[in-house]
Order: structure tokens, then sequence, then C-alpha cells
């Protein structure tokens, strides 16, 4: 479930102005099976962006309007259809029994080990944002800043 409303704290450089996509949204994508890109984000105005911050994303009705809200903004700010993603029915952040792979080679890229106590701490959000910031394809100049507001480091 994604109940998050507020932002993490490596995140405060750009939400005031939200010109990125923050991770509680990135979640909701996540969520609900959609791509967003940054060019397209940066098509919706203040108002559409912090509806996508603001909406609910849990139950599989309020799942579902936040698709349907996403694919219509993207559909008429950019003329494109919005990508469409599987869902995962079992994404590792939800997993708090085993810390993912991806996230333990980031962390001891930088010489740190990650123990399972304190993954198992963490809360959903907290883990989809490492596994995110822990990804090749990612800019993750956020990940040690992330341990350190997790208490990891």
């Amino acid at each position: 479930m994604v109940k998050s409303t507020s932002f993490f704290l490596f995140e405060a450089d750009f939400v005031d102005s939200l010109r990125c996509i923050p991770m509680q949204v990135r979640l909701k994508l996540d969520v609900c099976g959609i791509k967003l890109k940054l060019p397209q984000w940066h098509q919706f105005s203040d108002r559409e962006r912090q509806l996508l911050v603001d909406l609910p994303c849990n139950s599989t009705a309020e799942i579902q309007h936040y698709r349907d809200t996403l694919k219509q903004l993207v559909y008429d700010r950019t003329g494109e259809n919005a990508t469409e993603l599987a869902v995962d029915p079992a994404p590792e952040w939800k997993n708090s029994a085993v810390i993912a792979e991806s996230v333990l080679q980031k962390a001891e890229s930088f010489g740190i080990t990650l123990h399972l106590d304190q993954w198992e701490k963490m809360t959903e959000d907290q883990r989809f944002a490492l596994l995110k910031l822990s990804r090749s394809n990612h800019e993750n100049r956020n990940f040690l800043p992330a341990l350190r507001e997790f208490q990891v480091i």
C-alpha cells in the first residue's frame, strides 16, 4: 500500500518546485503500472503535479483512478499515450525478509554493509526509495543521503 504523503529529506532540493518526480509518485507509478518520463512530468502544471502527489493509490479503485487520471494527463499534455508496465505482484520493496541484491551491491560499493535487521525496520516507502536509488540506470547521488536519513549509517 502507498501511504506516504510526505517527502524524504534527500528530496528537499526539488520538492518545493516538484521539478523532479518525487519518490512517493514514483511508488504510485509502480503500483499502478505506468511509466512516466521526466519530460512528460515537466509538461504538467504545478496543480497537476500536486494532484499526482495527493491522490491516494491504495485500494483497487484508487489504483485504477490514479492510473486513469495519469494516462489522461499524459495524453492531454503531450499527445502521447502513457507507457503501461506490468505490475509486479510481489515487489522487492514489500519483502522485509530479504534485502534486494541491487541495494546490497550499491551499499557495498560505498563500503557499507546493510544488515537484515536494518532492512526489516524500514518502511515500504524507504525500501522502495533505496531500490530506486540503487539501480544503475538511475541518478543515484541520493543513495548515501537516503541511508543517513533512514539511520542505516
